[in-house]
């Protein structure tokens, strides 16, 4: 317990110092940043940007009560929660995800498929919004499984619901039309559906 005032002390100093530094070099410029600020305006990104980034925004909103329902499942004994944690940690991913799809555009994506004769194309989906609804689904069942008593269960319904998770960023990325990453050193991805 003699740690803890310690702690508090040197969190406030930490950002008493953090404060002092990203303020001191505004403080100092004063009117000549303004100057410069003024005189440095460029047009802001289009509608498209701002579409992305709020793509990426909903992205982490899923993200985040998913990733807790993980883990609090993946740190409980053999893998069961009370039923009111369950229920509260569903609940958190079941809203954040109407969030995103009451918000989410209708993005879709026609599948590139081998020209084969007499071979169905299938239709353009939704990509974002099949990825999310499978995402839900893999949620409500690993709900059932943490609350079933039965460890087996449990483990299946964490990889269906990770795997879902996966599918839902991968869905984002791809329909959200967001910019094609450009690390050179990043492999690049397997057609899918065709073979070698």
């Amino acid at each position: 317990m003699r740690g803890l005032p310690a702690r508090r002390i040197a969190s406030t100093a930490l950002c008493a110092a953090l404060l002092v530094a990203a303020a001191g070099p505004a403080a100092v410029a004063g009117p000549a940043r303004e100057h410069t600020r003024a005189a440095s305006r460029a047009p802001l990104p289009d509608a498209d940007t701002l579409a992305q980034v709020k793509s990426l925004s909903d992205l982490g909103g899923v993200l985040t009560p998913v990733t807790d329902l993980l883990n609090s499942v993946l740190k409980a004994d053999n893998g069961q929660l009370p039923a009111d944690e369950a229920t509260k940690l569903g609940t958190a991913v079941r809203d954040a995800i109407a969030k995103v799809t009451t918000t989410a555009p209708t993005t879709t994506v026609t599948p590139t498929t081998r020209a084969l004769p007499a071979a169905p194309v299938p239709a353009p989906a939704d990509v974002i919004g099949d990825a999310l609804a499978a995402l839900q689904k893999a949620i409500d069942e690993l709900i059932k499984a943490v609350t079933s008593g039965d460890a087996a269960q449990v483990a299946t319904a964490v990889t269906h619901s990770v795997t879902s998770l996966v599918n839902t960023v991968a869905a984002t990325l791809l329909g959200g039309k967001l910019p094609a990453p450009s690390l050179p050193s990043l492999p690049s991805l397997p057609t899918p559906g065709l073979s070698s």
